[in-house]
């Protein structure tokens, strides 16, 4: 195991690192101490290919330009938030508004838009890198300051262990994520559409014309939504379900997961033979296939287009802080905030 760290750039005369965290079978994880943005993920193919898996830039310009958070930590609050305003013990906080009328991943300024203090680590049979940050009360219109800590651990398994942690001196929302765009053809030699995903869930959100949660779960069963079994991605983005229609041409949707810690969430690509599989601490996990994606840009010239990628973002229900009947994401005065997230890499 080992931890190389780099200069990656510089924002306000403040000095941007890049960490690139090998294990002993050369699998690499790097990432970047502006927004903890995980940049590369290189794991091999069924044929011993080691290729990246995750979609990134080479630059910190190109990041800090970004509008997709590819690869980023996002917070406070992971999805969008219905008319940037919530309601906690009879006062109303407004927070940012940065999708139309609504906010989303943290507003303008959230966690992937800072720089975090960093420190590698080298257990002998784990390395990576743990991240610090300090939110102020009334960062983006939430209340109370949260001390902040996120840690990306390697180990020899090829497992790549997210782990969150935070706590605050005043009552607030709290539902962070990593939103990653994963493509297992390695390189981004093709689209995700020929992925399979199984989930272990039997419920997803409904989604208003902002995909917004409108408070109501449905059932899986019969629908494009139905990932019990294993179903590949393209089959929603030529589905007719008007929830698949709304959001452009396949998913962006939450999944309230029915099981933890246990294979619960596994994407694979059958030609590259990569596999995917995550287990979290978390109710759910959004499922977004990319549809937004632009044709302008490129990713490490790959052209950017619908469908590159696949984020699995494990987090609590977005907008859980205006729907009573979703789990709560308030963290109270004192309280320890912890989530776990794992990704395991392998092929089959």
């Amino acid at each position: 195991m080992k931890v190389r760290q780099e200069k990656f750039g510089e924002v306000d005369h403040n000095t941007v690192h890049s960490f690139t965290i090998t294990n002993d079978h050369d699998v690499e994880i790097t990432c970047i101490n502006y927004g903890c943005i995980i940049t590369k993920i290189i794991v091999p193919d069924k044929q011993g290919n080691f290729e990246n898996v995750v979609l990134g830039y080479d630059t910190l310009e190109e990041y800090m330009m970004d509008t997709t958070y590819l690869g980023a930590v996002v917070g406070r609050v992971g999805g969008r938030i219905k008319g940037a305003q919530f309601e906690l013990d009879g006062q109303i906080y407004t927070l940012a508004k940065n999708e139309k009328v609504n906010h989303i991943h943290g507003g303008i300024k959230g966690f992937n838009r800072v720089i975090w203090d960093a420190e590698v680590f080298d257990k002998g049979d784990t390395a990576g890198v743990q991240f610090k940050y300090f939110s102020p009360d009334g960062e983006e219109g939430y209340p109370g300051n949260i001390d902040l800590k996120i840690t990306y651990t390697l180990n020899n398994e090829n497992e790549l262990v997210i782990s969150y942690d935070a706590i605050t001196d005043k009552k607030t929302p709290l539902a962070m994520t990593n939103h990653s765009y994963f493509n297992l053809s390695g390189n981004l030699k093709r689209d995700i559409l020929n992925h399979t995903l199984k989930l272990k869930s039997d419920k997803f959100l409904e989604l208003d014309q902002d995909f917004i949660p409108t408070g109501t779960m449905l059932d899986v069963r019969n629908t494009p939504f139905d990932f019990t079994q294993e179903r590949s991605i393209e089959s929603g983005t030529i589905s007719k379900h008007p929830q698949n229609v709304l959001v452009g041409g396949g998913y962006d949707h939450p999944f309230r997961l029915s099981s933890n810690h246990n294979e619960e969430i596994v994407l694979k690509d059958y030609e590259s033979g990569r596999t995917l599989i995550l287990e979290t601490d978390e109710v759910g996990v959004v499922v977004y296939s990319g549809n937004s994606l632009g044709n302008e840009g490129y990713v490490r010239g790959i052209p950017l287009r619908k469908h590159l990628g696949i984020c699995l973002e494990t987090q609590g229900l977005p907008n859980a802080i205006n729907q009573p009947t979703f789990p709560s994401v308030m963290i109270d005065k004192g309280q320890k905030y912890s989530s776990v997230t794992k990704y395991q890499f392998g092929v089959g």
